[in-house]
């Protein structure tokens, strides 16, 4: 007999190909639609980009590679197919290669550029076309990693309040749906699909859609997967002293499979992360020092722009690419759980006045950084009555001699330059007001919000000690609106006290109950304290004692003992992982910047050098100078051949930016997770005080080490 998945595929093939129509184009009902905004309330412009190309052409991948991408979409909860995907990388790819193309028939045929030059181009722009092809196609696995770590960050508190809950009332359908109110982000979106998947018919029970969803965490926490396995046995038991016993059992199991994890994560990644420093950071700012004099013996083959593509675009995606490696083999269950939409203060994050703030201090610095070729303009300088170059004598300075401030040379009528100490000086405002943008930016953007999150942490630490004291007044026997008066006079001072003296003034002076003393949108005390860990201890609290001082009293004892519980593993973690966070940190604020300063240095003596021996053969006309030897350095060492010093600050400057751009974000993520808000906080004091070291040293190293040179050389001749 003919099966009925045959007569199926048979009458949809017919249908679409007399239509013309997919029959998988369906429309989803309204319940389904409204959960979906729910889950996710944005679109991202990663799956506008995917669905909009995706619907020009499809591409079939094969059955291997469609099941992958496949799940790493649906962890990540995109609403895009494994060939949408495809397309987007293909497409991407092809546009860059194509434009590179057309580029380099123009720089021939316009421009007439050299073979060797547009060879080099090509091959660059290859490379370039290749890693938007790599950033498209991965990125459903990148966003999948991001979804992980987020909901990972609040495996441990989803398990505390189930377990809390099902200690007064075994239900576990209840206790996954208080879990879901009251935890943040991803987490909760999983748990309400859960109950979703039931709704729809695709599971016939609660028990099997939750044991369908902790599949998907079998490789990467398999301690959450065996706990919840250890709360669905508690409920066959019929001891309650046993039962209980089971549950303190599933929190103490990812509590520990949490801190193993960890542990061994901690070994592994002291050698990659040692890697990246040295083959990201130490290796190219060392083989930086060797380009000025490497650029004038190879003749002018390096141009500046070689060097900025080398160590603007190549070395940053291969540091990016090995740290995102490193991040994809982190496990979860551990880091900082925050949703920022919850702060009071979540409209100064979202806000474009920081950006506005930060424009109006960056532009004129960068103005000030291309201020050399602003004044090579007949415009500008006929306009000004001014020289479009002075000399050091012109202006005073007798040590450099005649030498030009900026130093714009004409060789075979094209341009070229500046090779003058001023203008590698005015070259440092570029790198100067990229950073200051961004570090200003972003510290508006989160400085008040970072500071809430400390206060709310303080807050949380004295809560736990609380929370104790007030199940030791319920045990007592006294009723709830009373205990909170008698908490609130032992912590009077202190950040906790100011909660319970808010709820107790609201119910003894506004006569409020309980529940409403706390959470009144307009009088509730927990409108003042934004805390997630105090506002689910308090609906812990009043829909606990609903069922008896008791349970009350035992519902918070227990909250109070697992957050420390946790508090003190999220310490060891942090310890463990402290002197590998703290070695990079320094690295990358202090040691870099210090060798790419010297190094901007070294290319401006370097370039004095050259520069004051050029102007002695032009005024001797080639006469012997010190026994005929210095007579061979200028044609040894053509200065109009090398990459100029303004360019090369420049691209180390910017080089520098994005490496503490990259790195911070992975030194967050190790740390902390994926933390948003403390990554842009971390970026803006990294650009700042990594930015800035540079500067000063680069500043103190040209001008010492170009006087250095002016005078010695001086003395010799």
């Amino acid at each position: 007999m003919v099966k009925t998945e045959e007569i199926l595929r048979k009458y949809e093939k017919k249908i679409e190909a007399e239509l013309n129509v997919s029959p998988k184009s369906v429309s989803y009902s309204k319940e389904y639609e409204k959960f979906k905004q729910e889950m996710i309330p944005e679109v991202s412009r990663y799956e506008k980009w995917a669905k909009t190309l995706g619907n020009i052409i499809k591409i079939k991948l094969a059955e291997k590679d469609r099941n992958r991408i496949q799940g790493y979409i649906d962890t990540a909860h995109l609403d895009i197919t494994p060939s949408e995907v495809a397309v987007l990388g293909v497409i991407s790819m092809l546009l860059i290669f194509l434009g590179t193309i057309a580029i380099l028939f123009g720089l021939y045929f316009i421009s007439g550029a050299h073979a060797e030059n547009i060879l080099a181009f090509g091959v660059l722009g290859t490379i370039a076309s290749l890693f938007v092809f790599y950033y498209a196609f991965s990125m459903p696995q990148r966003k999948a990693n991001e979804w992980r770590l987020k909901a990972s960050s609040q495996m441990v508190p989803a398990i505390l309040y189930i377990v809390v809950y099902m200690k007064h009332t075994s239900n576990l359908e209840r206790a996954v749906e208080f879990a879901s109110e009251h935890l943040e982000g991803p987490l909760a979106l999983d748990f309400k699909k859960i109950f979703y998947d039931v709704e729809i018919g695709k599971f016939s029970t609660m028990k099997a859609s939750l044991d369908g969803y902790l599949e998907s965490w079998r490789d990467y926490a398999p301690e959450f997967i065996e706990s919840f396995h250890l709360v669905e046995s508690s409920l066959f038991e019929p001891s309650e002293a046993r039962r209980v016993q089971i549950l303190e059992k599933a929190l103490q199991i990812i509590l520990d499979g949490v801190y193993e994890k960890m542990l061994k994560y901690s070994r592994e990644i002291r050698s990659p992360l040692t890697n990246i420093y040295m083959l990201g950071i130490v290796l190219p700012t060392l083989a930086l020092a060797l380009l000025p004099l490497a650029t004038t013996l190879l003749g002018g083959a390096i141009q500046w722009f070689h060097v900025m593509i080398i160590f603007n675009v190549l070395i940053p995606f291969l540091v990016f690419y090995m740290t995102s490696e490193v991040l994809l083999k982190r496990p979860g269950g551990y880091g900082e759980g925050s949703v920022l939409e919850l702060n009071p203060d979540y409209d100064k994050y979202k806000s474009n006045k920081p950006w506005a703030k930060a424009a109006l201090i960056a532009i004129p610095l960068l103005i000030l950084g291309i201020l050399p070729f602003i004044l090579q303009s007949d415009f500008v300088t006929g306009t000004l009555g001014i020289q479009k170059d002075y000399t050091f004598s012109e202006l005073g300075l007798s040590t450099f001699g005649n030498m030009k401030i900026f130093d714009f040379k004409v060789v075979n009528g094209k341009t070229i330059g500046p090779f003058g100490p001023l203008g590698i000086l005015l070259s440092l405002f570029i790198p100067l007001a990229i950073a200051l943008f961004f570090s200003i930016a972003y510290r508006g953007k989160t400085a008040e919000l970072m500071k809430s999150r400390e206060k709310t942490k303080v807050l949380e630490e004295e809560f736990t000690n609380s929370l104790f004291q007030l199940g030791n007044r319920l045990g007592d026997g006294l009723p709830a609106e009373i205990a909170f008066g008698k908490v609130a006079e032992v912590t009077r001072g202190q950040e906790t006290g100011k909660f319970f003296s808010l709820v107790n003034q609201n119910i003894q002076g506004q006569g409020m109950s309980l529940e409403s003393a706390i959470f009144d949108r307009r009088r509730g005390a927990i409108i003042f304290f934004p805390s997630a860990l105090i506002a689910t201890s308090m609906k812990i609290l009043v829909e606990s004692v609903k069922k008896g001082l008791q349970v009350a009293a035992q519902s918070l004892m227990s909250i109070s003992e697992y957050v420390k519980n946790i508090q003190k593993i999220n310490q060891r973690l942090r310890d463990l992982l402290a002197e590998v966070v703290s070695d990079m940190s320094s690295n990358m604020t202090f040691l870099a910047p210090l060798l790419a300063g010297v190094i901007i240095g070294l290319s401006a003596m370097i370039t004095t050098i050259l520069n004051k021996l050029q102007g002695l053969m032009a005024q001797t006309g080639g006469t012997d100078m010190a026994g005929g030897f210095l007579n061979n350095v200028p044609k040894l060492f053509n200065i109009e051949t090398m990459v100029p010093p303004y360019f090369m600050q420049v691209i180390i400057g910017v080089y520098i930016i994005e490496i503490i751009f990259i790195l911070t974000g992975a030194l967050v993520t190790v740390d902390s997770g994926k933390d948003t808000l403390r990554e842009k906080y971390e970026l803006s004091k990294n650009l700042m005080t990594g930015g800035l070291f540079y500067l000063g040293t680069a500043l103190v190293a040209i001008v010492a080490l170009s006087l250095l040179a002016a005078v010695v050389l001086g003395n010799m001749l």
